[in-house]
């Protein structure tokens, strides 16, 4: 589990991005990279770090579930992911 001040900075980074999406996009349409560089620097998408949804924890997160490999393994075997199943072959 990873420190919730952790978590919440992501999230924080993750609002302020898409506040200044708009703004930013503008500007380097207009190519005004001085005024792109006042912006808060947490407001760049590059910023955001992809975080396990359950745990917080920030590598080994697969995009698409939004899980780290241990949760969703882990909830793959219980049956909790509808059409995952174990591979043999």
């Amino acid at each position: 589990m990873s420190k919730t001040s952790v978590v919440a900075r992501n999230l924080k980074r993750i609002r302020l991005s898409e506040k200044y999406k708009a703004r930013r996009e503008a500007l380097k349409a207009a190519g005004d990279y001085e005024a792109l560089q006042k912006l808060p620097r947490n407001s760049s998408p590059t910023r955001v770090r992809n975080r396990c949804s359950l745990t917080g924890r920030g590598k080994g997160v697969y995009k698409k579930f939004g899980l780290c490999r241990n949760v969703f393994r882990q909830m793959a075997l219980e049956g909790k992911l509808p059409g995952i199943r174990k591979a043999s072959w």
